[in-house]
This record gives C-alpha cells, structure tokens and sequence, in this order.
C-alpha cells in the first residue's frame, strides 16, 4: 500500500511565511476610512495566498503532495459587519495562481473549516453561519479553479444533549444542501461526540466520503476495538471514497485514495491534544492493517511541528525500514507499507 503523507496550514521550515495573517473586525471599525481598510484586508489576503503559493513550492521541493490550506486566507471573510465586501473578485487572480499549481504539482489539497461549521447544531442562526462558511471554503476552491476531488473536511457537530436526535438533524440539515457544497465534503469521526460508527453511517446516509482520524478514534471509540475498526468499519470507510470515485468518473484507487488523519497524544494528562511530532510504531501499527485492504491511503499528519514533524517521520520511517518491519520509503514523504 502506498501511503503519502502531508500537513496542515503552517510552515516551521520557512521564515516569516504565514498563509493565516488577519487584521481584527475591531482594527477594521476604527479605521477613518472604511473603503481603505477593505484594501487593507484585500492586501493582507494577497500575502496569504502568495505564502500559500511559496508553502506549496516548499512542499513540491520536498515532494510533499498533501496539503491542507488555511482557512483564514481572507481575513474576515465571513464576518457580518463586511456582508457588502466582495473579496473574490480582486482575489480571483492570486487563487488561480495558487490552483494552476495545484494542478501543475498534481498535489491533493484540501481544507478543514473550523468546529463553528456544524450542521447537527437546533439553532436556526449558527445553521446560517454554518452554511455560509462552508459557501465560502467551497468559493475559494472554485477561485482556485480545482475540481471535486478538493474538499473540505467536517465534523457532524454537538450532541446538543440527544446525540440520536442530533445525529438525524446533521443528515436533514447537511442534506439540504445544494449538490454544489456536498460535493465537496468529507466527514470526520470527532473526539468527543460522534465515533466512527457513527459518522460512518451518517456519511453513508448523505453521500459522502469518510475521513477517518485515527487520534480522534483512540480516544472516543466508540467501543470499538482496532481488531474491529480495521476488519469491519475500514473497508466500510474504503467504499465510501470508491463511490466517490466512481461519481467523478475516477477509474483508480490511487486517482482518489481513502484518506486518513493522524497524530499523537500531547500527553497523559491530555490526550486529546496533538503533540509536536507523530509517533512512528503506533501509526505503523494502523497503517500496516489498513494495507490488508487498501493500495493507497493519504495521511494528513495533524502535529504541532507541521511539516517538521512529517520530515521527522520520514527519517523515522527511514530507521524502520532498516530493521525490516515492511516499510519501504519511496521519496521525501511517501512509504510503501507491507500488510501484516
């Protein structure tokens, strides 16, 4: 099984490269002259989508073909008080620089809107704001000119004190949807709330792909066992990402691979958190399961240390397939994985 592995939003290997500058809504309703703020905000995003552009660079050099944008690419995007602002149409040029590429380096990007994008929520006013964030991470794609294999990736929301209730609430809301938006989303098993058997049938239920976090399953498992997750509830979450394929039109699992999320506990005390780095046996462990069933899987790595961390991996990686436990390191972030 061919596994790559990528990171998310920030850089730790390049200097004063940030794609997640902002100016506050506060700055912004201060300013003598509205109109120069609005520049402003349109200039601070032009930086972000340059660093972005460099962040990409640096990835292919390493060839890293995973990446996760940042979401705060424009600066008070969604914000009530700039609902007249249109930053698209001056950002159009530098999000089709960013997606021409994306297209060039072949590289799998994606984004994750933040945990006030959620669809199980009762309140009519945070559904609103859902779905206009999720407009607007979907709007950036199409900026870039990327087509649906680019997604942004969900959490099914709170339980909101009826986790049943709210779990057919996220299927009727997010259902509801334009085919536009749902198009461009995978789910996530969450550390709190709904587990994997959860968002496994809700993903089926709406039609969507299934991103599985590892991190996020160790902690809230649902009474699922590894043994379990990998004999029963993978080649479930496998058929999920083969259906979307076969909706693009996709002939190969490599066109599209399952994608997975990983990183390690911060601690004992707080294992939830992520951790600067990944540790490498553990996540072996799952990937060496998952190639029982799988040609290819994308690993988004979720550690502090960002791409440093997928470097540290690597060299770690480099160290296991000297002692010979089926890993065989195939260029700067990608492995081939022997099944156990």
């Amino acid at each position: 099984m061919i596994v790559r592995f990528g990171f998310v939003a920030m850089t730790l290997l390049l200097e004063n490269v940030s794609p997640s500058r902002t100016m506050t809504y506060k700055t912004l309703s201060g300013m003598d002259d509205r109109e120069a703020g609005l520049r402003r905000l349109e200039r601070i995003a032009e930086e972000n989508l340059a660093s972005t552009l460099r962040i990409l660079k640096h990835s292919h050099a390493h060839e890293i073909a995973m990446y996760r944008f940042s979401s705060k690419l424009i600066p008070l995007a969604t914000h009530e008080g700039v609902a007249d602002w249109d930053a698209y149409a001056p950002l159009a040029p530098s999000f089709r620089d960013v997606g021409d590429y994306v297209k060039k380096t072949g590289m799998r990007v994606s984004f994750h809107p933040d945990h006030f994008c959620v669809f199980s929520t009762p309140r009519p006013e945070v559904l609103v704001k859902s779905e206009l964030d999720l407009e607007h991470h979907v709007r950036m794609l199409e900026l870039m000119e990327l087509d649906e294999r680019s997604k942004c990736n969900i959490h099914m929301g709170g339980a909101y004190g009826d986790k049943i209730v709210s779990g057919a609430r996220f299927i009727e809301q997010f259902g509801a949807l334009s085919a536009r938006i749902r198009n461009r989303v995978t789910l996530e098993n969450d550390d709190k709330t709904f587990n994997v058997a959860e968002t496994l049938a809700a993903a089926e239920t709406v039609g969507v792909p299934m991103v599985l976090d590892i991190h996020h399953h160790a902690v809230n498992t649902g009474g699922i066992e590894e043994d379990e997750l990998l004999s029963g509830f993978w080649p479930r979450i496998m058929r999920t990402w083969e259906l979307e394929r076969k909706r693009l039109g996709l002939a190969k699992e490599s066109d599209l691979p399952p994608k997975i999320h990983a990183s390690s506990p911060k601690s004992l005390s707080d294992p939830r958190g992520h951790a600067d780095f990944v540790e490498a046996e553990p996540l072996l462990r799952f990937l060496k399961g998952a190639a029982r069933k799988a040609s290819a899987v994308d690993c988004m790595l979720e550690a502090k240390s960002k791409d440093a961390a997928l470097l540290r991996l690597m060299e770690d990686m480099k160290e296991l397939e000297k002692r010979g436990v089926g890993v065989k390191v195939l260029d700067g972030a990608s492995v081939e994985i022997s099944p156990d």
